[in-house]
């Protein structure tokens, strides 16, 4: 079997419902937030995924991810990584993206990056990382993060820029796999919320 990974974007904070760029600032879920994770869990613990058996879990250290991941039902078999925290946005840290074309018209920020943040090469190097470790054993994994550096995942994953990243979406407390198609990269299932409407 060909690894696959597994992505699940933390559950709705305050500050992804109000569309804040949320880097390394620990915002704590919401309730709505507390009650997706749960939702995603008892999903991944059904067929066909039934637990994910075998498959190693990680986790950013960041509240919201960590919670999420705990919730689902995932912690005791998660280790914390850094390499999944999400961008540090610097100088934009819990602005908006409107608040942001504001003063700077235009930006964009898988194309012009943040400033006194971390810069498009080292966020690609963390994406990079990830997925290296997540092809380098015959098994599955299955992480916990954010909207960003997952969006990037996908991008490394498939082997584009990490501009690619601008072209998908991902909602909070989504379920994703990147996979496998005719021996090359490909996406499976992407920003799947069906857990989220029962």
């Amino acid at each position: 079997m060909a690894p696959r990974i597994l992505l699940a974007r933390h559950g709705q904070t305050a500050w992804s419902l109000a569309g804040k760029h949320t880097g390394r600032t620990d915002v704590p879920l919401l309730e709505e937030g507390r009650r997706g994770a749960k939702l995603l869990g008892e999903r991944l613990h059904r067929a066909p995924w039934s637990g994910v058996e075998g498959a190693e879990v990680r986790t950013s250290p960041l509240l919201r991810a960590k919670e999420s991941c705990e919730l689902a039902g995932f912690g005791e078999r998660a280790t914390s990584w850094d390499a999944l925290m999400e961008w540090d946005y610097g100088a934009y840290e819990g602005m908006t993206p409107g608040e942001i074309a504001a003063a700077r018209p235009g930006w964009l920020i898988w194309r012009d990056g943040v400033p006194r943040g971390e810069s498009l090469a080292e966020v690609t190097a963390r994406a990079d990382e990830v997925v290296a470790w997540a092809r380098s054993a015959d098994r599955d994994v299955l992480v916990f993060a954010h909207g960003h550096i997952l969006r990037g995942l996908c991008a490394r994953w498939l082997g584009h820029d990490l501009s690619f990243a601008a072209r998908i979406r991902l909602d909070p407390t989504s379920l994703s796999v990147l996979g496998w198609a005719y021996g090359a990269p490909a996406i499976e299932r992407w920003n799947d919320t069906g857990h989220l409407e029962l």
